[in-house]
């Protein structure tokens, strides 16, 4: 089954919000980049809940949306990690890491949206 950019990002929040992420950020910057569609932010309070909540968004994006990510980073490190499915980004972020890289004022040009 097709999915748009526009569900996949609903989907992936979704599968955040189901292992208890906090302040998720979809970034659309669809009108401002070509690397991507939407950019996810998020945050995890241990090595293990990020862990956790990356793990909810590639089990639900391949159950729902046949989709492997293209790329993944930090995954085993938990306090940063990326999922890559090209037309969407998934950041998942321990909180101080969040405030050291300020990826959304990274992307401030971007249409922000709370899920």
């Amino acid at each position: 089954m097709f999915m748009d950019s526009n569900e996949l990002i609903h989907l992936a929040a979704k599968a955040c919000e189901d292992k208890k992420a906090i302040n998720i950020n979809l970034i659309d910057i669809n009108k401002v980049s070509s690397i991507a569609d939407w950019i996810l932010v998020s945050e995890g309070l241990s090595d293990v809940q990020v862990r956790a909540i990356i793990k909810s968004v590639e089990d639900s994006l391949k159950e729902k949306a046949n989709l492997l990510p293209i790329r993944k980073e930090g995954i085993n490190e938990g306090k940063w990690a990326l999922l890559d499915y090209g037309d969407i980004i998934i950041n998942i972020f321990q909180t101080k890491e969040r405030e050291f890289y300020e990826l959304e004022s990274f992307w401030s040009n971007g249409k922000f949206y709370k899920y």
